[in-house]
């Protein structure tokens, strides 16, 4: 079907995560795939695309999940001449310890006498778990520098730009003709009080949380509880929930006066009615939609070359 970005479909159950790496927070990511992984209905064969982190406790995280979601195959693709890690047959993950789950011990067997005769038991509590059952399928390519992790990077941090920026052509036209630039698409007015706020990766005080959320490409999610507006100012989350994501968006200005986030987003207007909450994450509008902008004139809004880097 081509890269991703060339087939984008809305996905029957979304999460957004905030963060490009689940290294820093791994307890929340494993409550996501665990929420996320709630709505399978077994109808449809499912396949589960993991990580590429695998070593340290990205391999634990991995035995974790084989765990949780007790697949039926698991294809392990090995890089040329690498072998630093183990093959992850159901033996190994049963007896290895996860970043969450304990492995199961080998079971020490316990000799007893009875009436003369010597027989073996498992001690109590021992033996309750077994081997997960599940086919590996080993695959080992030939051709060298296959994998090769540098490359990888660049290249994801490239393929998540051009899903962005697929995923924002919602917002043009079907007629073929010219490309309208962001700031001449009109937004959606939302009221401080109609959502809440929370910044994913990182600690903002909550002075400065307008200036952390405009210009930044947000998830547009809908949390269970009802939205309570203590004050006049934006409606603030003290934590990171879990919870469904119907889209995306860009918070292209705040009207502090009005009390309005202006968001342009191609999520349709019955799903946008149910988003009751924001959530920025570590997740950039790509550059060249800020500097690649037709019609501005002087300096572009939200970008610098005044830049210290000693800070």
């Amino acid at each position: 079907p081509g890269p991703p970005f060339t087939h984008q479909q809305t996905p029957r159950k979304m999460v957004y995560y905030g963060q490009t790496s689940c290294e820093q927070d791994t307890e929340r990511y494993l409550d996501v795939v665990k929420y996320v992984f709630s709505s399978y209905k077994k109808e449809v064969p499912l396949v589960i695309n993991t990580m590429g982190w695998v070593k340290g406790e990205g391999l634990l995280l991995l035995i974790d999940i084989i765990r949780l979601l007790s697949p039926s195959h698991i294809v392990q693709m090995d890089l040329c001449d690498w072998k630093a890690m183990a093959l992850l047959t159901p033996e190994y993950v049963h007896l290895t310890p996860g970043l969450y789950t304990k492995g199961k011990q080998q079971a020490k067997r316990k000799r007893m006498r009875v009436a003369g005769a010597e027989h073996w038991s498992l001690p109590e509590g021992e033996g309750d778990a077994s081997t997960p059952e599940y086919k590996l399928l080993y695959v080992h390519p030939e051709f060298p520098r296959a994998g090769v992790a540098g490359k990888a990077r660049v290249h994801s941090s490239i393929l998540r730009d051009m899903s962005i920026l697929g995923y924002l052509g919602q917002l043009q036209s079907p007629d073929i003709g010219a490309v309208l630039p962001l700031h001449s698409l009109v937004p959606y007015q939302v009221p401080f009080n109609a959502v809440a706020l929370r910044v994913i990766h990182t600690d903002v005080a909550p002075t400065n949380i307008m200036y952390a959320v405009n210009a930044s490409w947000v998830g547009l999610c809908r949390i269970p509880d009802e939205i309570r507006c203590q004050s006049e100012g934006p409606v603030l989350l003290t934590q990171t929930p879990v919870c469904d994501c119907l889209g995306f968006g860009i918070v292209r200005g705040v009207d502090i006066d009005k009390k309005l986030y202006h968001v342009l987003t191609p999520v349709p207007p019955e799903n946008l009615r149910l988003v009751n909450c924001l959530l920025l994450g570590n997740i950039a509008i790509p550059n060249c939609v800020l500097v690649g902008q037709q019609g501005v004139e002087g300096e572009i809004p939200y970008v610098t070359s005044d830049y210290n880097y000693n800070i």
